[in-house]
């Protein structure tokens, strides 16, 4: 399964969520480490999601960049 993971650049650290996985979130002291931890946090919810009988969630989302231009004040 390939999830989009979306990465945000805190003050002191990164943080990387998963849109299509509810509560799946991981802070790293890096980029690269948020990413690997969110990796070991996908596989570790999606093996409780299978140990319970749940449905896996199917990805679904994607991101786009939009170009604006900012007003000037």
């Amino acid at each position: 399964m390939r999830y989009m993971v979306v990465l945000e650049e805190g003050a002191t650290s990164w943080g990387a969520r998963v849109p299509d996985i509810p509560g799946c979130v991981a802070v790293g002291d890096s980029r690269e480490e948020a990413l690997a931890l969110i990796r070991d946090a996908i596989r570790f919810h999606l093996e409780g999601l299978e140990e319970e009988g749940e449905a896996l969630p199917t990805p679904h989302s994607t991101s786009e960049f939009v170009d604006v231009t900012a007003a000037h004040y």
